[in-house]
């Protein structure tokens, strides 16, 4: 009956040719072999695209692309017994073909409306590429660097740009910008979205994510990502994060306070532009942000065996505290011209320095921002002081004010925090113990997390659509992850893990307007990206890198966009037609916007800037590009080098290479060695010390039954000698 099937569907698809349809999506790039795989097959009800007639057939196959046959068929599921998806406006029913494992490309079919899917792969290393390009771009995003025809491509080459008289390599203070005396060379980090200012808050948040998901998984990254520093022996995510890193060295100050933005005039491409460069004075947001960064990189960095880096950005974070301490309530609003931000202004001489304004307002943001900072200095330093400031702040977080376990969307900064908290071996104490039961409940409670997980009809429930939607999908897919590897609720991992990757599908197209939310990739595995985004370079009016299929080139690819945002709306002066004139005027009607739409259809592929303001929702920002690498880095296919420790010196005569084996027996390690072992550790891959033994043999056995099962390195040690094996413990 099979081969029947696949030759009857032979015959018909050459006399009737198959249409693609935006009615079946699916992850443009594709799945893993284990994943599990489902199709959303959608019936529009409410919105532009509505088509309630559309009912899909009883019987849905998945075909090989290569040879045309069905490898898989299957009835529909309907989603929530048939009612309309009130986020989506959608009708929804899911096609669940996760049985298909064998790697290969292929499509979904509708065999009774004769429509299909794009065309995806199933590989084990389906995403690899697609995570090099999001990482590729914070290189078209650096400032001060010629963007060579052999790294950017021919298509987005550039000169280096703000390096010109008065701009990043001698920026002034805003308050005093003729004053030549207060010029500094701030030359560097990147861009922080569609505008070209420089954020040190923000940059130092980013320097923090990266090293967070290096340390995360180590082996996703790899040294072959077409920057500069490719093929120098060291992961270009780590090369990435010393690029931002340096920069915020030179923000900090010789009293350790550390600038707090510099403000970069926009033009395109980047190179043309010739306006000046301001920077804002030192704060305590900047300083503590600059904590965390100096503080994690100096323990990433020692552990790949820059000691001398390791050692300046220890001074660094030890220096910043101490000033951050000092000087608790510094205060910086960088865009104090913002008419929402005038009450917490204390004067308006910031008016226009940079687009957004990094100070943080609210107080709880503030305890969380030093309990982190404090966190990062207890592991530097070890005193037990800065745990002490951590868990004293917990009083402060909405986490306890609202309820005594309350998790948002808005807090992932602080979910994260609490993760690391929990996994520090060297913090004992009564209220650790207290924390774990209170973070499952919060994780659990009913219409968010893990409390949602079915809800959705596209399959990645957040709570709500607004600015920066598709960052807040990566960040349900990251904490949903890294809940399942922390073990906080063992019953529920292979739930959280599959979870996770469903954020993932939405970014990839499984979303209503089966679209990859990233920015001209259908080059690069996607069959309908993104045309277009908000941002200065790849500006409305420009020939070469406007909209994809009306420029030369359109945007460089791999650039997340905000996504849905279901308060956007054009400028307010276009509704009373005040925009300065007629022809301002009738730019507010130059095209359609999405208006009183479903949250998740609150979306449109333009870059139109005032007063259509598409950067609500297309603009792309570094903080959401790592939300989504963060994410995207969790499902590849591990081909990088694991976490390298640094080996002690040798001595001039030091005897030839030694090596150790390993075997297994249930939960007994035994090694074996060519020359006498003194001492065993084993380490996991965030290099915390789990397990260590004394010994005087060259035969070993350690009882590992307490070690959660898991990805570890070995180290054995003689004299001083030692050599570094990874293990799976299963």
């Amino acid at each position: 009956m099979k081969k029947w099937l696949g030759f009857l569907f032979l015959n018909v698809g050459v006399l009737w040719a198959q249409a693609l349809t935006d009615f079946i999506v699916v992850d443009q790039f594709g799945y893993r072999p284990e994943a599990e795989k489902t199709a959303v097959i959608r019936s529009p009800q409410e919105g532009g695209d509505a088509a309630p007639d559309f009912s899909p057939g009883m019987l849905y196959q998945v075909i090989d692309e290569a040879t045309g046959n069905p490898v898989f068929e299957g009835a529909p599921a309907l989603f929530n017994e048939g009612e309309t998806d009130s986020i989506s406006g959608d009708k929804i029913w899911w096609f669940d073909f996760s049985p298909v494992t064998a790697p290969g490309r292929y499509y979904v079919l509708d065999s009774a409306k004769n429509i299909r899917s794009f065309s995806f792969s199933i590989a084990n290393d389906v995403y690899n590429e697609t995570l090099k390009h999001a990482m590729r771009v914070f290189f078209y995003q650096r400032a001060g660097v010629e963007k060579t025809a052999a790294f950017a491509g021919a298509d987005w080459a550039d000169g280096a740009s703000h390096i010109k008289q008065r701009q990043d390599i001698h920026a002034t203070i805003y308050s005093d910008s003729l004053n030549t005396a207060t010029a500094r060379d701030l030359s560097g980090a990147w861009y922080d979205a569609g505008d070209y200012n420089k954020y040190t808050a923000w940059t130092a948040n980013y320097v923090e994510q990266m090293l967070s998901m290096y340390l995360e998984r180590p082996q996703a990254f790899t040294d072959d990502y077409g920057i500069p520093e490719s093929g120098n022996g060291v992961p270009d995510l780590i090369d990435e994060t010393k690029w931002g890193m340096d920069w915020i060295l030179k923000m900090q100050n010789p009293d350790g306070s550390v600038l707090s933005v510099v403000g970069l005039a926009s033009g395109s491409p980047p190179s043309s532009v010739s306006g000046a460069s301001y920077y804002g004075p030192a704060n305590t947001t900047a300083t503590l942000s600059a904590v965390k960064a100096f503080a994690l990189g100096a323990i990433v960095f020692r552990y790949l065996g820059n000691t001398a880096y390791a050692d300046t950005l220890t001074v660094a974070a030890v220096h910043a505290w101490n000033w951050a301490a000092a000087n608790p309530d510094s205060v910086f609003h960088n865009n104090c011209g913002e008419a929402w931000n005038k009450s917490n202004c204390p004067n308006y001489d910031s008016r226009g320095l940079a687009a957004g304004d990094q100070e943080l307002t609210d107080d709880w943001d503030k305890v969380a921002l030093r309990m982190s900072a404090a966190l990062y200095m207890f592991e530097i330093t070890g005193d037990a002081s800065y745990v002490t400031i951590f868990e004293n702040g917990f009083a402060e977080l909405p986490f306890t004010l609202w309820g005594g376990s309350f998790m948002d969307q808005y807090r992932h900064d602080q979910h994260l925090m609490m993760l690391r908290y929990l996994e520090n071996p060297r913090i004992t104490s009564t209220f650790k113990e207290s924390l774990k039961p209170k973070m499952n409940t919060g994780f659990k409670r009913a219409g968010d997390f893990a409390g949602a997980i079915g809800t959705d009809g596209y399959r990645s429930f957040i709570k709500a659509y607004n600015w920066g939607s598709n960052k807040y999908k990566s960040d349900y897919g990251v904490i949903f992850y890294l809940w399942a590897e922390h073990n906080l609720d063992p019953s529920q991992n292979e739930t959280y893990f599959k979870t996770a990757e469903e954020y993932l599908h939405y970014i990839h197209g499984v979303n209503p307007f089966n679209m990859v939310y990233l920015s001209n990739m259908n080059n690069l595995g996607a069959s309908k990206s993104l045309t277009e985004i908000y941002h200065s370079w790849f500006d409305h009016y420009s020939a070469k890198w406007d909209k994809v299929t009306d420029s030369t080139t359109g945007p460089a690819p791999g650039f997340l966009a905000g996504g849905p945002n279901a308060s956007f709306k054009w400028d307010a002066c276009c509704d009373g037609q005040t925009c300065g004139g007629a022809a301002n005027n009738a730019m507010c009607f130059s095209e359609e916007l999405p208006k009183d739409l479903p949250a998740a259809k609150m979306y449109k592929d333009f870059n139109t800037s005032w007063p259509l303001n598409s950067w609500e929702i297309t603009e792309p920002s570094m903080g959401y590009q790592l939300s989504y690498v963060r994410l995207i880095s969790k499902f590849v296919e591990e081909r990088g080098e694991p976490l390298r420790i640094p080996k002690k010196q040798q001595k001039p005569n030091a005897p030839a290479a030694w090596s150790f084996s390993m075997t297994q027996n249930h939960r007994q390690l035994n090694l074996s060695s060519s020359r006498n072992m003194e001492r065993v550790e084993i380490f996991d891959v965030r290099h915390r010390k789990v397990l260590s033994q004394t010994a005087n043999s060259t035969q070993v056995s350690l009882n590992v039954s307490g070690v959660a099962p898991g990805v570890y390195f070995v180290k054995v040690l003689s004299g001083n000698r030692y050599e570094i094996r990874s293990l799976l413990l299963r």
